[in-house]
Order: C-alpha cells, then structure tokens, then sequence
C-alpha cells in the first residue's frame, strides 16, 4: 500500500484539498499531538456535503434545523476522512486549525497550538468503517514520520467535560501507532 507523503508546506499529495479559511499561524510552530475526532452533518448522516460547508464557512442555516445553531461557527480540521477512506485536507499541517476548542493536555492549554485534528466522518453511535482506519493508519505514519508527534488523543481526552468524540466505537486497538 502505497504511503502518504506530506511536503512542506504541510500538505499530503495524495489528500483531495480543499481550503478552509479558518485557520491561523501556530504560535510555536510546534507540531506535537495528534487528536481524534468525529463528526457528520447533519448528524449521524453520511455523505453530503455539510461537514465540508461547515469548513468553508458556506453552511445554510435553511438546509437542516441543525445547521442554523452552527453555521456561524469558525471552525476547521486539518483533515477528514470520509466513510469511503477518502481523504481531505482543509488546512496545511503547518497551519492551526479550529478544531479543538478549550481544551488541555498534560496541563498544556490551547492544543490547537500544537496538534493536527483528524476528523472521522462518524458518529458515537456506529462503527467506523475499515476504509477509514487504513487512511487514518497511513495519515497517522505520514504526520509520525514529518513531525514529533508525542501523542495521539481523541477529542475527548482533551476536552472531557465538553466532548465525547471520537466516541465509544472508536477502536484504538485499531491504530498501528497507538499512543493513547
């Protein structure tokens, strides 16, 4: 299986890129965690368009009730990967994201300074699929062998009084690098 190769400029070729303007420099320029999570739009459907509107800034508050809570919300991943294993990326590696929120990890606050957000289209209530394990297995080795990754968290780890994601169907067990 062929591996992800990322260039300097914090992209990996073999990811579909799409830009999302919700990003900013990191502070330290330090790459260091890797967190975790999960999303669908609207949720627990797969699919469509929304998670990639809601990336964009281009959600319609009109399309789902769900939407109009949100659509104002500045957020973004690095990546996605879809059901199918597709993979995308949003924002360049190098790059923070707005994906992980108020958060802390070994007393360190702030881990959008310092990590890449993976996000598994999914839900907590249902299975990934293989297909995404094996891109996220791929990514994963990719971001270990460009930066120094310390750890891999899920969302949950890192923001536990907020969030559940990647959620009770995540098989850890399943990541060849397994950190957590």
């Amino acid at each position: 299986m062929e591996n992800y190769a990322i260039n300097n400029d914090g992209f990996v070729a073999h990811a579909q890129q799409i830009a999302s303007p919700n990003f900013d420099a990191r502070p330290d320029a330090e790459i260091s965690l890797i967190v975790i999570h999960n999303i669908s739009l609207p949720p627990s459907q797969y699919g469509g368009n929304g998670i990639i509107e809601l990336f964009t800034n281009q959600l319609d508050p009109d399309e789902h009730p769900y939407y109009a809570g949100i659509y104002t919300h500045q957020v973004s991943a690095h990546f996605l990967i879809r059901r199918d294993g597709t993979l995308i990326q949003f924002v360049s590696c190098l790059n923070r994201a707005w994906h992980a929120g108020k958060s802390n990890w070994q007393s360190r606050e702030r881990c959008n300074d310092f990590s890449v957000g993976i996000e598994l289209e999914g839900s907590d209530f249902e299975a990934f699929e293989d297909a995404q394990y094996q891109t996220l297995n791929k990514l994963v080795t990719c971001l270990n062998n460009s930066y120094p990754i310390q750890a891999i968290v899920g969302h949950s780890d890192i923001a536990p009084d907020r969030k559940t994601d990647p959620g009770p169907y995540f098989d850890w067990q399943k990541l060849t690098h397994h950190h957590h």
